[in-house]
């Protein structure tokens, strides 16, 4: 499985039945089970991280959609409890790391449980390097010192963009290095900041709607929208929504670091979802009431920042937008954490280049060093494209997500198969002796449902809008970066497996299970 031997791992409590539960699978325990309900739930809430997202993406579901993309909230998080209940009825059944690629596989076939596990492994890189850009819409708006390059903070001008990269890059470094220590370590970060992140999204809720300008019927007006017609503005203003509201899967991903995680899990997955889709909305809601204008312009480019300072004034701003640094902060870990356990998970089956490396655990740290070092550089490298122009800002956000709900959709559609064709059962207990989670009857169609959803998302993220993805014009590459992005990956995955094959070195169709690395 990798060069580290039994002896070296360390043993759980003996009270804990975690570690064998691996063996049914094909594993031995590796990973130090030091994660509780709260940190399974910490590790959802924080790849969400509401606060992050939220501002990140505010003014641009603002701009494309003006008032009425409010509405484009509730409809995405519908969507995405559906793909969540499916989710946590997975994560009751498979608790192991690399959640997309292992219950894909289970559920189809390993080339195809392959390409959701590449494609979403991919996609968390991406999204790293998106979360790492929202430094840039809330540092400069706390002292004007964090604005090293040049003097425009707005992060479509090219001062902005550049700063954002540099911002980013600073950040990695230290979500790189956390992510090399001590998964306790880690662990404490994400609960403390999420802790701090669930705090402030309330304070902010609160004295947004304190603040209040005017009343909720402003929801239904496209006044402002850049994008035409009431389908066409809720079509662009979910990207806000459908930005903020993945990741919940961590939950699963850290499975093998949870303590009882066939009943932990399930319950994580949705709580980290409902908790993030309730406060994101109401911050949403809160900001479009206390804004002191939606007209000036400024909702549009500088978004949450410019409400909190405006409308709660320069002392009470400023603190809270502290406060959504450290959530950003702790997101980059978060998402940087689920895809080391993703690139560890396929690693740890000889699936990817250099797998030995990729799947040695420390033993005394009980972390995967390799992935986190090389998820931290691509993550870095993809951040450069903010150089060449402010577009990637755009680009990289809306590529992060579709990488994401295609993945999803990879997995909720082998589900949807096997559920009509009786092959997955509801049977099962959880290290309790409590009935696993379970959708009973309605699992048919709230399958059916999610998978539908992800789908139409899937093709209305990564649809070419020029005026979304290249307003300035003349830069093709940009308004196809989506689909031209995800082509290329798919393209590289067939490449490589097809080399391999050639070697004699892909396995056999079945289920994944554990191969020694060093013979890859």
């Amino acid at each position: 499985m990798t060069t580290t031997s039994p002896s070296e791992v360390r043993p759980d409590p003996p009270h804990s039945p975690d570690d064998r539960s691996l063996s049914e699978f094909g594993y031995r325990q590796e990973l130090h089970r030091s994660l509780g309900r709260y940190a399974s739930f910490a590790a959802g809430f924080s790849f969400i991280s509401v606060l992050t997202t939220v501002f990140q993406f505010f003014a641009f579901g603002y701009a494309f959609g003006g008032p009425v993309f409010f509405w484009a909230w509730p409809a995405v998080l519908v969507g995405q409890l559906l793909v969540a209940a499916c989710f946590a009825e997975l994560a009751a059944r498979y608790p192991i790391s690399g959640a997309i690629y292992q219950w894909s596989s289970r559920l189809s076939n390993l080339t195809f449980g392959w390409f959701a596990g590449w494609i979403m492994v991919i996609g968390q890189i991406v999204v790293v390097s998106a979360a790492a850009l929202a430094l840039q819409m809330v540092l400069p708006a706390i002292w004007s010192g964090f604005q090293l390059i040049g003097t425009d903070p707005a992060p479509t001008s090219a001062d902005g963009a550049a700063n954002a990269a540099l911002l980013g890059v600073f950040l990695l470094v230290l979500t790189t290095l956390v992510n090399v220590l001590d998964n306790r370590v880690m662990s404490v970060i994400n609960r403390v900041g999420v802790t701090a992140e669930i705090i402030g999204a309330v304070l902010i809720v609160v004295l947004l709607l304190t603040h209040s300008e005017r009343t909720p019927g402003i929801t239904f007006h496209t006044e402002g929208a850049a994008q035409s017609g009431l389908f066409g503005a809720l079509l662009v203003g979910s990207f806000t929504a459908a930005y903020v509201m993945i990741g919940f899967d961590s939950a699963g991903e850290m499975s093998e670091e949870t303590r009882d995680p066939r009943r932990t899990a399930p319950r994580t997955i949705l709580t980290a979802l409902g908790a993030a889709g309730l406060l994101g909305g109401l911050i949403v809601l809160g900001g479009l009431l206390a804004a002191p204008s939606l007209t000036d312009g400024r909702l549009a480019v500088d978004g949450l920042s410019y409400v909190l300072t405006s409308s709660l004034g320069d002392g009470v701003g400023k603190l809270l937008l502290a406060d959504v640094v450290v959530a950003i902060a702790v997101a980059t870990l978060a998402i940087q954490t689920a895809a080391c356990r993703m690139l560890f998970s396929m690693a740890r089956d000889g699936r990817l280049p250099f797998a030995a490396r990729l799947a040695r655990v420390h033993p005394r740290t009980g972390m995967p060093n390799a992935p986190a070092l090389v998820v931290g550089l691509l993550a870095a490298a993809l951040l450069l494209l903010n150089f060449a122009s402010p577009e990637a800002f755009l680009a990289i956000g809306t590529t992060c997500i579709v990488m994401l709900y295609l993945a999803y959709a990879m997995v909720t559609g082998p589900l949807l198969v096997a559920r009509l064709r009786g092959r997955f059962t509801s049977e099962g207990t959880d290290e309790r002796g409590g009935k696993l989670f379970s959708l009973g009857r309605w699992g048919v169609p709230v399958n059916a449902l999610a998978l539908l959803y992800g789908l139409f998302m899937t093709i209305n993220l990564a649809w070419p809008r020029a005026e979304v993805y290249d307003p300035a014009g003349g830069h093709w590459y940009f308004q196809w970066f989506t689909v031209i992005f995800l082509l290329v990956t798919v393209g590289a995955g067939a490449l490589y497996r097809a080399l391999r094959a050639q070697r004699g070195h892909i396995a056999p169709e079945g289920v994944p299970e554990a191969v020694p690395a060093e013979s890859v």
